[in-house]
């Protein structure tokens, strides 16, 4: 059964899609949900902060909550799986495998694992959906040295992001962002247009392992560092009427 906080949560939600309530609406208050809802002014207040800290709802001191842009927010200061960023907002998490495979690096590839060029690396791309919708385009490129059993994971289940931190706990991360135009093959998988802007995160991973059986096997003299190893290079394609980025900053 799902929790009474949830319930408040998605009720609040199907009422932004069916467009009850829009961007700069102001929101029910603790007290008005909680009767609304027949539930504690707690549970009410965890539903609106939930909100709030995904970057739907948004709060004016001293007059209320109101609606945000209607573009689920993703953090630029933490790396989260898209799947619990869905689930987390109280929406349905799919996803489409387009390509699951082995491959030689190419110079660039082989650059950005720090492996020599033509070893073997895994190649994935995966489209990710919110509500039967695609959110995210993620082309993923991994140093087998840390996953051997990549291809065999299920990613029904759980995503490369998941995986991968199981074996390979972050230590660092290169980060960029981008607006682009993106190639006919990619606005075809997200459903949009060709000429519809897009948000693309490039990143790179590393990972120190958090003990003797989370180490890399094969190693490459250049493949190691302050960071720890490259564990795997990804580049993410958000349609950018669906997604923003943003975070919260404290001095």
């Amino acid at each position: 059964m799902q929790p009474r906080y949830m319930l408040i949560k998605t009720a609040i939600l199907d009422a932004i899609e069916r467009g009850e309530m829009k961007p700069g609406s102001q929101v029910p208050s603790e007290n008005q949900l909680a009767q609304q809802h027949n539930v504690s002014r707690m549970t009410a207040r965890r539903a609106l902060s939930e909100m709030v800290d995904d970057g739907i709802l948004m709060r004016s001191q001293g007059i209320g909550t109101f609606v945000s842009d209607h573009r689920p927010m993703s953090s630029m200061l933490e790396i989260k799986s898209i799947r619990d960023e869905i689930e987390q907002r109280g929406h349905r998490y799919t996803n489409e495998i387009l390509v699951l495979e082995i491959a030689p690096a190419s110079a660039d590839i082989a650059h950005r694992l720090a492996v020599d060029e033509g070893v073997e690396v895994y190649h994935s791309i995966i489209v990710h959906c919110e509500n039967n919708l695609p959110v995210q385009y993620e082309d993923r490129w991994v140093n087998p040295a840390w996953i051997g059993d990549y291809l065999n994971k299920d990613f029904k289940a759980h995503t490369a992001n998941y995986y991968l931190n199981q074996v390979a706990p972050l230590s660092q991360a290169d980060h960029s962002v981008e607006a682009v135009i993106v190639e006919k093959d990619i606005a075809n998988a997200l459903l949009i247009k060709s000429k519809d802007p897009c948000l693309k995160i490039t990143r790179r991973t590393f990972s120190r392992g958090s003990n003797s059986t989370a180490q890399p096997k094969v190693m490459n003299e250049n493949n190691y560092g302050n960071s720890g190893a490259v564990v795997s290079h990804a580049v993410l394609y958000h349609p950018g009427s669906r997604y923003r980025l943003g975070g919260h900053l404290e001095f």
